[in-house]
């Protein structure tokens, strides 16, 4: 697996604003990485159009998405796109009303798309069309208790603050789950009542890679999770692999497992403007030199950092998800 795709964005250059994190990105990026030569490849520049966003300067950025067969599924805070790869013609579109801060999207075993609407707490079901099939709140309450139907949420620019800030959807076996950021978990859907409880940190992802499940926080550590008991296995964090002088790694996001013990993990360079409930794991302030951001081969087993690539060269100043590029 030497080719990569990386879902991110290209930074703004913005002074400082208290709604900075809004902005923050001025076009969406799909980089092809062929992770032996070092070569990256620009294969998606997108904006979002002025009808799917909250205003001009409004931030775009692909989140993390899917690739199933010649498909390739990703999502911008209000949309959803698919493209058939490996040319990236894009064959599919999607944006409704309820999308706000979409986190993630990917097929479902019934053919359907499932997306992450952070911004409502949400997680929704729906027809490649756009029919929106099940809608699920992250929290078990009524998915519209706290929000309108009749508002179109792309045009708001925040609903925060977030009581679970949902990030990622999985399956284990025909049950669906959700990561829950700020509850440090994740949750079923379909299996009320069955939780993982991560407690460490804030988390992120939710790969499922053989008989065992990936989440990584955003301070820096893997934690393995065994499916069937749903119990932490092995807690690994990165800071201390190959890390002498104790370099701010970044916020840590996207994983790819290419075998039992070798696996890409995405850091994203953190933005010293950008000093929020996010980043206070930074417990004694920024340091001197961080990296900037990257994506990080790992053997687990051996605790070992075996590379790491600049995604920045190819204009990628934030990285979501790390996929196999056909």
């Amino acid at each position: 697996m030497s080719n990569l795709y990386i879902t991110g964005g290209r930074q703004r250059t913005l002074g400082f604003g208290a709604d900075e994190e809004w902005r923050a990105f001025e076009k969406a990026l799909i980089v092809r990485l062929d992770t032996e030569a070092v070569n990256g490849t620009i294969c998606v520049e997108y904006e979002t159009p002025p009808e799917a966003r909250a205003h001009d300067k409004a931030s775009i950025c692909f989140k993390s998405g899917a690739i199933l067969g010649n498909r390739f599924y990703v999502c911008t805070s209000t949309e959803v796109l698919i493209y058939e790869v490996p040319g990236f013609r894009r064959v599919g579109y999607v944006s409704l009303p309820c999308f706000n801060d979409l986190h993630h999207v990917a097929p479902t075993p019934e053919g359907n798309l499932i997306a992450v609407s952070t911004g409502l707490e949400m997680v929704i079901e729906f027809t490649d069309e756009g029919k929106v099939l099940q809608q699920w709140n992250v929290l078990g309450e009524d998915p519209w208790g706290r929000f309108s139907r009749e508002t179109d949420y792309r045009k708001v620019i925040t609903t925060k603050p977030y009581k679970a800030h949902a990030n990622f959807v999985f399956w284990i076996e025909k049950n669906i789950w959700v990561t829950r950021c700020d509850l440090k978990d994740a949750v079923s859907l379909s299996q009320l009542g069955a939780q993982i409880d991560i407690g460490i940190q804030y988390v992120h992802d939710g790969l499922l890679s053989g008989e065992r499940l990936y989440f990584t926080t955003v301070d820096g550590r893997l934690v393995i999770v065994n499916p069937q008991t749903l119990k932490v296995d092995e807690v690994i964090d990165l800071t201390r692999i190959d890390n002498p002088d104790e370099m701010l790694l970044g916020f840590c996001r996207g994983v790819l497992m290419i075998d039992e013990t070798r696996g890409w993990i995405g850091f994203t360079r953190v933005r010293k403007t950008k000093f929020n409930e996010k980043v206070l794991w930074v417990k004694q302030g920024f340091r001197e030199h961080e990296k900037p951001t990257h994506i990080a081969l790992y053997d687990i087993a051996a605790k070992q950092c075996l590379r790491e690539i600049d995604l920045e060269q190819y204009g990628v100043n934030a990285v979501f998800s790390i996929l196999p590029a056909i």
